[in-house]
């Protein structure tokens, strides 16, 4: 279930590019899944993670301690 939010904007201001714009910053601070940021754009999941790069937003979000814990794991493994 979503809430319906109103704002006033100034007419040269993109509705389309402010909402995703919106969508793609709380995607990145992890409030929002990615499923749940598209729905805000107005995308499908494939085209709202093809937009993110546009926001300078990855579409992997990952801490850095989540990051050296991947690597530490990835060391242990002998291929």
């Amino acid at each position: 279930y979503m809430k319906t939010l109103t704002l006033q904007v100034p007419d040269s201001l993109d509705t389309k590019e402010a909402q995703t714009l919106l969508a793609a910053k709380l995607y990145e601070k992890g409030t929002l899944s990615l499923g749940q940021a598209a729905e805000l754009a107005g995308y499908s999941k494939r085209t709202f993670m093809e937009l993110l790069a546009n926001y300078d937003v990855s579409v992997f979000n990952f801490t850095e301690a989540e990051l050296d814990k991947d690597i530490l794991d990835a060391q242990s493994y002998h291929i």
